[in-house]
């Protein structure tokens, strides 16, 4: 009785979130690819595009406003990209997710296939805005990837520990752009209306996610429950490896477009800090979302707690 119980009490504490009703807002959403980037909308490089929060450019004292901004751009190019890696695994795992149920026509299936349609317009326009940005940039700025190797990595986990990572990535995004982006009026207006615009069709795909990871819950075994969180932290890692790799890249990048020389207190400075600072937009922002641990302690009791132990470092 005592386990019937407390199996009843977790099962209730889940969000209650309704397809119906996501289902209803995505469609209200339903922006085109073409309305937000091309034609006459061009990137304004006098403004930066990130928010300080993020970007953390203005420590490095041994810059000019000028490469200031700059390096912000890049960090800029850098954060969309990001979002075009991690969609590259995102979408298949929605559509394996989804496939047991395209027999079907109710709320559920309709959901997430229009979760994978809409994920698939994002790695759309991040490839779009990164064609843009080179051509205007004038000047190559080397990524992390291939993202086809990256998904298979990611994939190769439980999927309970790959959705964790979903959800994560949703929560971040959220929390990016109503504390940082959305108040900030000194960003570029384009690069903030493709911020928005994905902020408006993600915050959807956070409820359908948790909704998706308690599905996986249902139809795992406690030690899968209990090691997804490992697996979660494993993914974790490989994140913070690439981010490491990505911040050398960023460097060489700035040199490139400024001309730059650096002492090596300069550089280990500016990795530091752009390390940190990476860190922070795409790990530690996730990690402490209180949305986001709430469904980790629902998974594995304790672990809310073992994630806030861990969450300094990323911050």
């Amino acid at each position: 009785m005592a386990n019937s119980t407390t199996e009843s009490a977790t099962t209730n504490a889940w969000p209650n979130y309704r397809f119906e009703d996501i289902l209803a807002a995505s469609e209200q959403v339903n922006w085109r690819v073409e309305d937000l980037i091309g034609g006459d909308k061009h990137l304004d490089f006098s403004r930066p595009f990130l928010p300080e929060s993020l970007a953390r450019v203005n420590s490095l004292d041994f810059l000019t406003a000028r490469e200031r901004i700059t390096l912000n751009q890049i960090r800029g190019h850098g954060y969309l990209y990001f979002f075009q890696l991690v969609e590259e695994f995102i979408l298949p795992f929605v559509l394996d997710h989804a496939r047991p149920n395209l027999h079907g026509n109710d709320a559920r299936m309709r959901s997430f296939l229009n979760f994978a349609a809409e994920e698939a317009k994002h790695i759309d326009l991040f490839k779009q805005f990164r064609r843009d940005f080179l051509k205007a940039f004038g000047t190559d700025c080397e990524v992390i990837g291939p993202p086809e190797a990256i998904a298979q990595a990611v994939l190769s986990k439980h999927p309970l520990a790959v959705a964790l990572v979903i959800l994560h990535i949703e929560w971040m995004t959220q929390r990016h752009y109503l504390d940082s982006v959305l108040t900030d009026e000194t960003l570029d207006l384009q690069f903030k209306s493709l911020l928005r615009h994905h902020w408006m069709e993600e915050s959807q795909h956070a409820k359908l996610d948790t909704l998706m990871i308690h599905a996986i819950y249902e139809a795992s075994t406690a030690r899968e429950r209990a090691q997804s969180i490992d697996g979660y932290l494993e993914i974790g890692g490989m994140i913070d490896a690439g981010l490491q790799q990505q911040v050398q890249f960023d460097l060489e990048s700035l040199k490139s477009a400024t001309g730059l020389q650096f002492t090596a207190e300069q550089t280990s400075k500016f990795i530091d800090v752009q390390l940190q600072a990476a860190r922070w937009t795409f790990l530690g922002t996730g990690i402490t979302h209180k949305n986001f641990l709430t469904i980790a302690e629902l998974i594995k009791p304790g672990a809310g707690s073992q994630l806030e132990q861990i969450a300094p470092m990323f911050c």
